[in-house]
């Protein structure tokens, strides 16, 4: 919002045009100050305007961008929680615990939401260590160990802060697993929530979300018959239905295996 003249009015302007979320990037502000008082002024709008928040947060290594508390603070002062989303939270991965485990205290009272987008933060994280070298990834077991919603996501389809993106959410869940380090007979009962449920939550639309008589109609069909499996052997998607028509159906393959000799 402060990186040129006129970023704020802009941002503003948008709401008015319709926009549904309010954003930022204090991270990439000039100075600390200025990241600080973006993070004032995207709350201040989205009080105004009655939107939600989705801010890339502290998505850099440095352990000392903490705009996440700032962040989490405020809207627990609104009690605007469940309608704020943190994404990225890089920097969180790299803190002392003594700081991260207080946090996790307050981020449980306020209810916040964040999304950690494992392709993007792996690349791009830890480009200045050298070894040691960082994950890139927030803390996604903490959060899930705390009860603190946290989903999985891909921000970049083809672009040049990720040229290798395609919006396969099952390759996302993948890398997300290994790289948060989650593949216990615990954690695999509900792994697939942060590509499904959590998400929903992070969008305010739980509801409306979810396998049941009078929801929308919107989902994928995959090519196993349990999660774990699914998940396991990285599976196509058969069929993708939006409001209850087909975008597209794929027949299964099939395998010719010639008799041996």
């Amino acid at each position: 919002m402060y990186m040129y003249n006129g970023g704020l009015e802009l941002v503003e302007e948008a709401l008015k045009m319709g926009a549904d979320v309010v954003g930022g990037i204090p991270h990439y502000e000039p100075v600390r100050e200025f990241g600080e008082k973006s993070v004032h002024d995207i709350v201040k709008l989205t009080i105004k305007y009655d939107k939600m928040i989705d801010v890339h947060c502290d998505e850099t290594d440095d352990p000392h961008s903490r705009f996440v508390e700032l962040l989490n603070g405020l809207v627990y002062m609104e009690d605007y929680g469940t309608r704020t989303t943190a994404s990225h939270t890089c920097s969180f991965g790299s803190p002392d615990d003594s700081y991260a485990f207080r946090m996790l205290d307050i981020f449980q009272k306020t209810k916040m939401n964040f999304i950690a987008c494992p392709t993007e933060n792996a690349y791009l994280q830890g480009r200045q260590d050298t070894y040691p070298k960082r994950r890139g990834l927030t803390r996604v077991k903490e959060f899930i160990e705390y009860g603190i919603n946290v989903a999985f996501a891909q921000d970049s389809i083809n672009d040049p802060w990720y040229p290798m993106g395609n919006g396969n959410m099952m390759n996302i869940l993948d890398n997300g697993i290994h790289l948060a380090q989650i593949m216990s007979s615990e954690d695999v009962k509900t792994n697939f929530d942060l590509i499904t449920y959590n998400g929903a939550r992070c969008l305010n639309i739980q509801d409306s979300y979810g396998l049941k008589v009078g929801k929308a109609a919107n989902f994928i069909v995959l090519n196993e018959s349990t999660v774990y499996e699914a998940m396991r052997k990285r599976v196509d998607v058969l069929a993708s239905v939006r409001n209850g028509n087909f975008l597209f159906r794929r027949k299964e393959m099939a395998y010719d295996v010639p008799l041996s000799l």
